[in-house]
């Protein structure tokens, strides 16, 4: 954890940085309020400095506005083929929210926002960061993604699949494009005497498992590498009276045993995520996918198949092609049995303003049904 050293009102002062998404502390601080225009806030950041806000908690949300349209004016290359349009849009986002970060606050112990006009964020942090007894500096938007995120697990989304709301945590992805979630609602389950036993690897809120019991699943066993998915997950099952048949482990991938049924929606994008939501999101070189589909085999009982979705997104955006993926299942010495897919419904597949509409408007949505491959019959000598 690194630590900040500044001078404020000939007092020096120390607070540690801390950053959800990895991103080193600033070079130094400077000292601003309400008096500050974007462009010089701007200036600032590009030359390597935090600023430190001691305004108004509303008009600093103006000024992250005002910087964010300052650095959507940069236009991206023209006449880019997809793969390179997509890197280079992927760039942008990555500077603008390096620009947007710039602009910092302290959190005093307690979680308390010593600002005018600010807002009582000590729930929202202290679920996000646990306790607190020193200061701490972060960046004022991921502050602002911790209480969306509050918002949002108060709030909940609705899964009509549950007939029910699932309440996603800060920095665990939340199941609102429900078209996935859907798939695992209609595909047919394995005929299991009693009811199938099944894995949900990477359950993030506990989502799919919550539908596996929901359609008939005796015993759920769902993982995740996060911590906070893994706690998520235990709310969310909680909630919903389903814990005597579902249990969260934190595991990477796969708990022991074997099980007639193993689901797993991993990210669909190969690429390296740059935020903890983006986990979610971008597999760097597919590692997941390969995982899952490499251990299929040994944790799948006899007559069990594994559900794979995967959005082709991926083939659109020339980042991983059809053909790759089917290698990656041969390879893994499994077949595919059966799919059902369906159409995105999110609102950025209908734009055609969204710089990769061609791709998503294209989009679709898998689950693919899988097997071991049956050992051939010994050849009689």
């Amino acid at each position: 954890m690194s630590t900040i050293s500044w001078t404020e009102n000939s007092t020096p002062r120390t607070a540690r940085w801390h950053s959800e998404n990895g991103a080193p502390p600033p070079e130094r601080l400077e000292i601003v309020d309400d008096t500050v225009t974007a462009n010089a806030a701007l200036r600032s950041i590009r030359a390597g400095a935090g600023l430190l806000w001691r305004g108004d908690y509303h008009n600093a949300r103006q000024l992250l506005t005002a910087i964010g349209r300052r650095a959507d004016r940069r236009a991206l290359p023209k006449n880019l083929d997809v793969a390179r349009l997509f890197q280079a849009h992927r760039a942008a986002r990555a500077e603008r929210a390096r620009l947007l970060g710039g602009v910092v606050v302290m959190l005093e112990p307690g979680h308390r926002l010593a600002l005018r006009r600010a807002p009582d964020v000590a729930a929202a942090c202290q679920q996000a960061y646990g306790e607190l007894t020193e200061p701490m500096l972060i960046s004022l938007s991921e502050l602002l993604g911790v209480l969306s995120a509050r918002q949002w697990q108060e709030k909940g989304v609705p899964i009509s699949a549950l007939e029910a709301q699932i309440h996603p945590r800060h920095s665990v992805f939340s199941p609102v494009r429900s078209e996935y979630v859907d798939l695992v609602a209609q595909a047919p389950m394995p005929e299991v005497e009693g009811g199938a036993e099944a894995f949900d690897l990477g359950t993030g809120t506990g989502v799919l498992a919550a539908v596996l019991v929901r359609r008939g699943a005796a015993r759920v066993v769902a993982t995740d590498i996060n911590p906070r998915a893994v706690d998520n997950a235990r709310e969310n099952i909680q909630r919903l009276g389903l814990e005597d048949r579902v249990e969260v482990l934190e595991a990477n991938l796969f708990p022991p045993g074997q099980a007639d049924l193993v689901v797993c929606n991993p990210p669909w994008l190969p690429g390296t995520a740059t935020s903890a939501l983006e986990l979610g999101i971008y597999d760097e070189d597919s590692s997941m996918l390969r995982g899952v589909l490499d251990g299929l085999s040994a944790h799948l009982r006899p007559g069990g198949e594994g559900w794979l979705i995967l959005s082709d997104l991926a083939e659109h955006l020339k980042l991983r092609s059809r053909d790759e993926l089917l290698r990656l299942i041969d390879t893994a010495g499994l077949e595919v049995i059966g799919k059902v897919s369906t159409s995105p419904r999110h609102p950025r597949s209908q734009d055609p303003h969204d710089l990769l509409h061609a791709a998503r408007s294209q989009e679709v949505t898998t689950l693919w049904r899988l097997r071991p491959v049956a050992d051939p019959d010994p050849v009689a000598g």
